[in-house]
């Protein structure tokens, strides 16, 4: 399966999560009916429409590395201190 393929089931899934029946993309994008049907079925969207369709489910569009680097950090992998800790506690007792 390529990549657009994957989009268009991604979006098909979020619009039917979110309870949307096709025609009320138009609401959302501006898209008619028939043209968001398409793009679900096969079509190859411009950019411009897809954050038009992202942003008509409430997402946004991101760009992923296929393969991060291991020395990439994250905020869900940097340590976290425990904010109930003192961090001076202890440094002057004797």
């Amino acid at each position: 399966m390529n990549t657009l393929d994957n989009f268009r089931k991604q979006i098909k899934s979020r619009r039917l999560a979110l309870g949307l029946k096709q025609k009320d993309m138009f609401d959302r994008t501006g898209l008619s009916r028939q043209q968001y049907q398409n793009i679900e079925k096969s079509g190859n969207p411009t950019l411009e429409t897809l954050l038009l369709i992202a942003d008509g489910l409430n997402c946004e569009l991101t760009l992923t590395p296929k393969n991060p680097s291991p020395t990439t950090s994250t905020a869900s992998n940097i340590p976290q201190d425990d904010p109930t800790q003192d961090p001076w506690q202890g440094i002057l007792d004797s």
